[in-house]
């Protein structure tokens, strides 16, 4: 029988019901586990969408949050890749079936026995992961990840975990680098990032917002060029202009305005999941230009590793607001209203309190 050990989270029993502190369990660590003490845990959308029950599946107790930074505070007989005081994360996977193609190729994002950091099936009580809004976590070596930033930029290191891996992923797999024109779609959680990202891969950025008042935003973020998509002049500028588009909005709206701005052989990669479809894009508009829609979901662990590294060595963090865990439940509802520049960290430190 796995022995557990108790700790302090933040979490709902109910979609209809506000996150209020909880004791969970822990196992204690295995020859392979690492235990981290959490210092910051940022707050993704996908939280709020899981914990509310808005996505189909969510178990409860549900207690959220996969974007973890933390230091070591014991490890197993047979880690290896670490040692008690190193400063690491943990992302959105604690687990996959590690003998797939999509595993033997990094890839465990894409497996189809991946286990998410919460909300995912485990042996561990009560029979689901349990996430970051909480003191500590243990989880098997193969998943953690080192972080080389400074103690001081921990907290805005956090979202990266997320936020981060999901526009890097795509970024680096469509090869956006010096000499590319990279369109990002939003600016907000996901699009600060794109931006940030795309600027240190040496592409030039064009960020593409609906709202006039993130026009100076936006270039304080990186982008070189700022396009308010509601302005049909500014839009028609860039036509068959760019040769890879981010798109991270996460709500439906018309794909067809931006495929008009790719070049032939251009991509635009989707990375919002919208609640609902969006419309579908004119055929045309792909086969006139041998343009492609593509998806993105996150990344595996290699990748990550590589993201954070980058990251570290060309200064790259998330613009966060710092929050005490028990202002979760306002955080999200500010979230819904776009109210925060760009992300909500948790600090917790404060479930002590």
């Amino acid at each position: 029988m796995t022995e557990t050990a108790e700790t302090k989270a933040y979490g709902a029993y109910a979609g209809n019901a506000p996150l209020t502190p909880m004791r969970i369990t822990r196992r204690t660590p295995g020859a392979e586990d690492v235990q981290i003490d959490i210092a910051y845990c940022g707050v993704c959308h996908s939280d709020l969408h899981q914990v509310r029950a808005e996505w189909a599946g969510t178990l409860f107790p549900c207690v959220p949050g996969h974007e973890i930074v933390g230091r070591v505070s014991a490890v197993g007989a047979r880690v290896t890749g670490f040692k008690i005081g190193d400063l690491v994360g943990v992302g959105c996977i604690v687990d996959s079936c590690k003998h797939c193609e999509e595993c033997d190729a990094g890839l465990e994002n894409y497996c189809d026995g991946m286990v998410g950091t919460y909300n995912g099936r485990t042996a561990d009580a009560p029979g689901h992961t349990l996430g970051g809004y909480s003191q500590r976590i243990v989880v098997h070596e193969r998943y953690v990840l080192r972080v080389r930033h400074s103690e001081e930029r921990l907290a805005a290191v956090a979202p990266l975990l997320c936020a981060g891996i999901t526009t890097y992923s795509p970024l680096r797999h469509w090869k956006a680098g010096p000499g590319m024109k990279v369109g990002v779609v939003g600016v907000g959680g996901l699009g600060h990032m794109g931006v940030k990202l795309a600027r240190a891969m040496g592409a030039q950025v064009v960020a593409f917002t609906t709202s006039e008042n993130k026009r100076d935003a936006a270039r304080a973020l990186g982008a070189h060029e700022v396009v308010v998509s509601r302005n049909s002049g500014e839009m028609a500028a860039y036509r068959q202009g760019l040769d890879f588009i981010l798109n991270t909005v996460a709500a439906p709206h018309d794909l067809d305005a931006f495929l008009a701005l790719l070049r032939r052989d251009g991509v635009m990669t989707l990375v919002g999941a919208p609640a609902s479809p969006h419309p579908s894009p004119e055929v045309f508009s792909l086969l006139a230009r041998r343009r492609a829609i593509a998806g993105s979901m996150i990344g595996g662990i290699p990748e990550t590793q590589e993201m954070l590294d980058f990251c570290a060595k060309n200064d790259v963090v998330a613009d966060i607001e710092l929050i005490r865990a028990d202002e979760i439940n306002t955080a999200y509802e500010r979230m819904l209203k776009g109210d925060v520049r760009y992300r909500f960290v948790m600090d917790i430190a404060t479930l002590a309190a």
